[in-house]
């Protein structure tokens, strides 16, 4: 169908979390501002601005035939329902006729919630047991790609740097009981072992399951002693982040348990993936995430939302040791390529200089592009070229190649979700 073959503006949907940057702070609130000529409000917190086809944060065709489903605007959702070809054959065969990723940009003024995504066979369990809590039946792996100096914990730091928190944080050691200290700190090298993962396991669920009481004092020791050792010593960055944390949310076990996660720190153009079933929680910065297209999130602390404090200990890995950061592979001199290890999603990041061209050739599976910065020129094919701009997001279906060019005095700055390469192989 001609009409499945062309390029179709987005108007996407936002989040308003009161996580996110305030008004004209947050990249959101900008894109959002030009993306659907909305105007911000200068009080109110911008979250995620979402791409996709979730029921969650719908995407709505502009101004593009339909097939079969008239002039009007339509969701993007139900678009592709019409218009199956448009994600090719593959795609089709292996995921039916819906996008398999969401992608999103994330403006994050203060730390969100400890949690973990369910893997597929826990997704549909808990999506039957509470529908209203757990949004739908599949999992939710994703990659967060820096756009600017951003933060975040991710996953359970090695056994090593697990005894220097048993060795300095006296008062985990009180919570959680000095034999299961002591059979951690006295131990040789668990790294990998099983005996490491349950140790670890019942120390992290000792701390998760004390009581509001335990907890209560538990932060404000901790807040207390770092307060006064501040006076005659640099605290860590690991110390200081607890101590913001406890500003943000105080008496919650989460200020405690970020002791136990790696304290991630990436520079604009790093990345990191985050497997299903394993801990993390964004804290401040801004950045572009993909994900499979799904909402479902297990929290247990620094959060105001429901807390499901049994479901995240029983499912997570308790794998240990410092996160992969991805930095991108060149395709050409424009482009660069973040490839996490699962089927769904990739992303491209594309910055080009004034007056320059790139081509994104034609791939079997869709594509959704969003400019970041500045303005240009897109053609497919033979067809007139568009003008885009900050703001624009766009469908592309498979098969579709696309030439972009810079303005002459203006970059311009974006990227692309798409299905992992790897499945057209």
């Amino acid at each position: 169908m001609e009409g499945s073959r062309r390029p179709l503006r987005l108007r996407c949907s936002i989040q308003n979390y009161d996580w996110g940057r305030i008004g004209e702070e947050s990249m959101v609130a900008r894109l959002f501002e030009r993306n659907c000529a909305a105007e911000i409000e200068s009080s109110r917190p911008y979250a995620e601005f979402w791409m996709g086809t979730h029921e969650s944060g719908p995407s709505f065709v502009v101004s593009a035939p339909a097939a079969g489903l008239g002039p009007e605007e339509v969701t993007l959702k139900k678009w592709i329902g019409a218009n199956s070809d448009a994600l090719g054959d593959k795609v089709v065969a292996k995921w039916g006729n819906d996008l398999p990723f969401l992608f999103k940009i994330l403006s994050v003024s203060k730390a969100l919630s400890i949690q973990a995504h369910p893997d597929k066979e826990l997704a549909r369990l808990l999506h039957k047991m509470r529908p209203s809590v757990y949004k739908d039946p599949n999992h939710k792996p994703e990659m967060a790609i820096a756009l600017t100096e951003f933060r975040a914990l991710c996953g359970f730091v090695s056994n090593e740097e697990l005894k220097d928190v048993l060795f300095g944080v006296p008062e985990i050691r009180e919570l959680i009981g000095n034999d299961e200290a002591i059979k951690i700190i006295s131990t040789g090298d668990l790294n990998g072992h099983m005996n490491a993962k349950s140790l670890l396991q019942v120390v992290f669920f000792k701390l998760m399951t004390a009581s509001n009481d335990a907890v209560l004092e538990l932060v404000s020791k901790i807040k207390g002693r770092l307060e006064v050792e501040s006076k005659i010593r640099t605290l860590t960055e690991k110390e200081q982040l607890v101590l913001l944390l406890e500003k943000q949310y105080q008496a919650d076990v989460g200020v405690v348990v970020a002791f136990f996660f790696n304290y991630v720190k990436l520079s604009p153009g790093e990345a990191i993936y985050i497997g299903p079933n394993e801990p993390h929680a964004y804290i401040s910065g801004e950045c572009i995430e993909c994900m499979a297209a799904s909402d479902n999130v297990v929290r247990a602390g620094l959060t105001r939302k429901y807390i499901d404090v049994q479901t995240l200990c029983s499912m997570l890995t308790y794998k240990q040791g410092f996160p992969q950061i991805l930095r991108g592979v060149p395709l050409n001199p424009y482009i660069s390529r973040y490839t996490p290890p699962f089927d769904e999603f990739e992303v491209d990041h594309c910055f080009l200089p004034p007056k320059e061209s790139v081509v994104f050739f034609a791939i079997p599976g869709p594509s959704i592009f969003i400019v970041v910065a500045g303005e240009g020129r897109m053609q497919m094919g033979s067809a007139v070229e568009e003008q885009v701009l900050e703001g624009d997001v766009y469908l592309v279906p498979a098969e579709t190649e696309i030439r972009l060019s810079a303005a002459a005095g203006r970059h311009i700055h974006l990227y692309r979700a798409g299905v992992n390469s790897r499945i057209f192989d």
